[in-house]
């Protein structure tokens, strides 16, 4: 059995050098978008929770994972349409530019919607 990563950064350094960098720019995006939120490992890949579960992300062979869950997808759905989705799941091909100010405004929509639970 595999060893799970311990912190965020143990996970982003177990990739090449260029996944490192994709990975480097999804986290400071989430973290300049929610500065509040707890980074940690869940599920075994980063995971962001602020009020509950925010947004997780995890690398593959040939794209970035991204979960904004529970929900977080249904206001993007347009913007979303260029990229292969799933339920609560997008794929950010590793040989394309990530869309970082996409993933900024989904983090943030997320952010408002936990706060929300919180009240």
């Amino acid at each position: 059995m595999e060893e799970q990563p311990q912190s965020v950064k143990e996970y982003i350094f177990s990739f090449p050098k260029k996944v490192q960098l994709m990975l480097e720019l999804v986290r400071a995006v989430i973290r300049r978008a929610a500065p509040e939120a707890e980074e940690s490992i869940s599920y075994g890949m980063p995971t962001y929770k602020l009020n509950g579960n925010l947004v997780h992300f995890a690398a593959f062979k040939h794209h970035i994972g991204f979960y904004p869950v529970p929900k977080g997808m249904e206001e993007f759905e347009d913007e979303l349409k260029a990229y292969k989705t799933g339920k609560g799941s997008i794929q950010f091909p590793l040989d394309k530019p990530l869309p970082l100010d996409l993933i900024s405004r989904i983090v943030k929509h997320r952010a408002e919607e936990n706060r929300k639970m919180k009240k």
